[in-house]
């Protein structure tokens, strides 16, 4: 077959394919589209109205050093096309299957700049923009004089316009005094120290059953996974709060990879239908995009886990391979699961990342029918440990199920790390500050990537005044979890509030709703003595909490009587919810208090905060470091609660 040069763009129907920016635009608009379906359309794009063979796609898509179950691969990138083309394969307007041959582009193409670049004779200047996202002619020079390793430039060219005919050239170069690699030096030089795996996310993996109900088994199967792969003990691997943000994001891989700060992605797809489970998993280098692996796994619904399983031992040995220090992944042995059990389990685990009341009373119910179909599941134990600790009206007998939930479950699985964070909590509820530290201990010892095991143990190391080993804690959790807060509370025990605010600030800029970050500021600007940004917060927390009319009263409270006036109306507020809602705030209501002037009433709260089970709010470990309450630290009552509760003096 005759190669016929791919145009740098352009233009059929309604879309227009950038090959040298490897961009995909429908009317002006921009649409996701990764390196393999690109390289997909630039290769049938050459041959318009021919067939191209599926042997012929397979050598231009994979490199001979890529290890790929290709059949996996190509299909997945033919149904990506078809999705972001919006082609139906029954009826084609683009892409036509020619079965048991290969694939046709039926579009008609108008080209804008047609031809491969070729290297002119011109000298080119040193000052060439390198980071430039369409290099033409004097880049891709510029290139070949840059990379010192690799001079000649007739063969740079040969591996360039080879490039070229598969319809992706050059693509973006980045900036090489931030990254030292680019997509094009991966291309022409080949794998290096750049395409090693140190660090993984896995994105939400797509739910492709055509129903919208199906969401949370498609969801519990990414959990799985991300909790499985994070056994591998020298692998950062990326918490699942952080990546679930990027459901059917519109971002590239690479932009991904940047934002998360990782070298590595798994995405892929879950299809169910009755009882058959269908898994497609990608791994891919997510700064260069390059793809090092692919395969589908088809089971059961009873052996789903143990699917889940094979799947994530593929995806260890691959990067396995390219680790400079492996460690292998310590996965304990699957055994089938009830699927009544199951799909219960699954549908506990969605409701319960939800984050709501109600939802989190449907997890409790799911869980109970998890463990009433399989006494013996033990993830449910742990599931229903959780959502009972996390009731937003929890009362002690929640607190007392939850523990029994979660010892449950350890005795049926000691290793899970989700089961000994709520042991953990439960511990220092009842002040037992060394089976606390047992536990998130333990909880990071079978899981190293447990963010929130990391920060909530930092929270608590601070507490004891062990401030250095309780920062490190919460960075390592800032790390695991970039995209959420697990640093301003630290900083925020340091007295370092601009510092905290500045997190607070970033975080705010992806979850401006979010009323645990905007109760932060308040706490921040109050200590600073910033009373009015401090109120402004304040309002925005309680209106995001479901109480618009207290935002109203401290508003007008603030500006009739300044501060004190708006802390007298919050006062107020907070023991009118607790007398009509029975939402718990002691620690609160004595800050508050305690900025009144009425210590009396501060130690009035906090004993309640002592005699009964915790609230939402502020704990009472963290009296000594709550900013509020630093007026009452020389009274003997205060001294006397903090020996109550075991804390250091």
């Amino acid at each position: 077959m005759a190669k016929i040069p791919t145009p740098f763009r352009l233009q059929f129907g309604p879309f227009l394919a950038d090959f040298q920016a490897c961009e995909l635009r429908k009317d002006g608009r921009k649409i996701r589209l990764q390196e393999k379906p690109m390289l997909l359309l630039g290769a049938l794009t050459a041959h318009p109205g021919e067939v191209v063979s599926r042997e012929e796609l397979q050598k231009r898509l994979w490199p001979e050093d890529t290890f790929v179950d290709f059949e996996t691969g190509l299909n997945a990138a033919v149904r990506k096309l078809r999705e972001a083309l919006a082609d139906n394969p029954e009826s084609p307007r683009y892409i036509e299957t020619i079965p048991k041959r290969g694939y046709r582009f039926l579009g008609q193409i108008e080209s804008e700049g047609t031809g491969a670049p070729s290297i002119s004779g011109e000298e080119p200047s040193p000052k060439a923009d390198l980071t430039s996202t369409s290099l033409g002619r004097r880049t891709i020079a510029s290139l070949i004089e840059t990379v010192g390793e690799y001079r000649r430039a007739k063969y740079v060219w040969m591996i360039v316009a080879a490039a070229l005919a598969l319809g992706c050239v050059a693509l973006t170069l980045v900036d090489l005094n931030v990254l030292k690699v680019s997509r094009l030096q991966g291309r022409v030089f080949g794998a290096s120290g750049a395409s090693a795996i140190h660090s993984i996310a896995v994105l939400p993996l797509q739910n492709l059953s055509n129903d919208p109900t199906q969401e949370y088994f498609s969801d519990g199967i990414t959990d799985a996974l991300i909790t499985d792969l994070a056994q591998i003990g020298s692998l950062k691997v990326i918490s699942r709060t952080s990546s679930m943000q990027y459901k059917q994001t519109k971002k590239s891989l690479p932009e991904v990879a940047r934002e998360l700060n990782v070298d590595g992605i798994v995405e892929g797809t879950v299809q169910r239908s009755g009882d058959r489970v269908r898994i497609t998993a990608q791994l891919i280098h997510g700064p260069t995009d390059k793809h090092f692996w692919a395969s589908t796994y088809e089971r059961d619904m009873q052996d789903v886990f143990a699917l889940e399983r094979d799947l994530t031992q593929e995806i260890a040995r691959e990067i396995q391979a390219r680790l400079k220090t492996p460690n292998q992944a310590r996965l304990t042995p699957v055994r089938p699961v009830n699927a009544k059990a199951l799909e219960a389990y699954l549908q506990g685990s969605y409701y319960l990342n939800r984050f709501t009341e109600e939802e989190t009373r449907k997890a409790q119910e799911y869980f109970q029918q998890a463990i009433d179909a399989d006494p013996t599941f033990a993830a449910a134990y742990a599931g229903l440990a959780l959502a009972d600790y996390g009731n937003f009206q929890g009362s002690a007998e929640d607190e007392a199920i939850a523990k029994r939930a979660a010892e449950r479950a350890l005795e049926l699985d000691p290793t899970l790390s989700d089961a000994w964070v709520t042991l953990g909590k439960i511990k220092l509820d009842s002040w037992d500050w060394r089976g606390m530290e047992e536990s998130y201990r333990k909880a990071i010892e079978f899981n190293s990537n447990n963010a929130l095991a990391h920060q909530e143990l930092g929270e608590r190391l601070d507490a004891m005044g062990r401030l250095e080993e309780g920062l490190k804690e919460c960075q390592i959790a800032q790390q695991l979890d970039p995209s959420h807060d697990h640093l301003s509370g630290a900083l925020w025990d340091r007295r370092e509030f601009d510092r905290s605010n500045e997190v607070l600030l970033i975080m705010l800029r992806n979850d401006p709703d979010n009323a645990v970050l905007h109760h932060t500021l308040y706490l921040n600007y109050e200590a600073k003595g910033m009373y009015k940004e401090a109120v402004q917060h304040l309002e925005r927390t309680v209106t995001l909490s479901g109480f618009p009319e207290v935002a109203v009263n401290l508003h007008h409270a603030f500006a009739v009587s300044g501060y004190k006036g708006a802390m007298r109306e919050y006062a107020k507020e907070l023991e009118h919810v607790h007398a009509t809602k029975q939402i718990f705030l002691p620690v609160n209501l004595a800050g508050v208090y305690t900025t009144l002037g009425d210590k009396d009433r501060a130690f009035y709260w906090l004993e309640q905060a002592y005699k009964h089970s915790p609230g939402p709010g502020i704990p009472l470990w963290m009296m000594k470091s709550y900013v509020a309450l630093e007026p009452l630290h020389s009274d003997p009552r205060f001294k006397d609660l903090v020996h109550r509760i075991g804390l250091p003096p």
